[in-house]
């Protein structure tokens, strides 16, 4: 994999793994053994950029990748998420300070890392100000646990906001062929700002590789073509 986008100070190659469907979402997840083989792969084929939540699998995800990646962390460019986990079996979105930093030294243990390269909030709560999140995150980087920090499906006046906090070195919401929404405004403002846009399930989620409904079939294009999301140039 020769092209290379920026993360904050960091290049990394254009096509990363979200790891997301190794453990919950679309299909039946595969057997661990095969997730940690999918990972292997998408190493050896040259993807340096892996994303994982605390949401995931309610954390088996990130056990998942750390496990996997335990033995390549300095040859990796590990991402996950704080702001929404999974509490007696729902999903619940928190971004309150002392859960944001509770979410992150469970994530550490569970990644086996002493630092994560990009750490988004996964969802703003609208019941906490982006601002007192951000801050919370903020301390993180001081503290040496997150190396940079990232916003997940925010708006661009809602990015802006959480930039005068702290910088923002990526934001990640869906883009492609079907949903274009960040044409409206967040690319502009990723532009402006210097933030470097991760686009999740650019092939539609399975849809433009023909794998809707056939889980297996989407695990093993993603075996030969490792990486469902790609990183664009701003």
């Amino acid at each position: 994999m020769t092209q290379q986008r920026k993360i904050a100070s960091r290049s990394v190659g254009t096509i990363g793994l979200g790891c997301m469907n190794l453990s919950h979402a679309y299909g039946n997840p595969p057997g661990k053994s095969d997730a940690i083989r999918l990972i292997h792969r998408a190493c050896d084929n040259g993807v340096q950029h892996f994303d994982t939540a605390a949401l995931y699998g309610f954390g088996s995800n990130e056990e998942l990748v750390g496990q996997a990646l335990k033995d390549r962390r300095d040859k990796v460019f590990l991402a996950s998420k704080c702001g929404m986990t999974g509490v007696d079996g729902k999903r619940v979105i928190d971004g309150r300070p002392e859960t944001l930093v509770k979410t992150v030294d469970e994530a550490l243990k569970r990644l086996q890392t002493d630092h994560i390269d990009l750490y988004y909030l996964h969802r703003w709560d609208k019941a906490v100000p982006v601002e007192d999140s951000m801050g919370a995150l903020a301390n993180m980087v001081k503290q040496g646990k997150v190396r940079s920090v990232g916003l997940s499906e925010v708006s661009a006046d809602t990015l802006r906001k959480a930039h005068v906090v702290h910088p923002v070195a990526a934001l990640q919401t869906e883009y492609s062929l079907w949903t274009r929404n960040a044409e409206i405004a967040v690319l502009k403002a990723c532009r402006e700002l210097e933030v470097a846009f991760v686009a999740f399930s650019p092939l539609a989620r399975g849809f433009l590789c023909g794998s809707v409904g056939n889980s297996a079939s989407c695990l093993r294009r993603r075996v030969a073509r490792p990486g469902n999301w790609r990183l664009a140039g701003c």
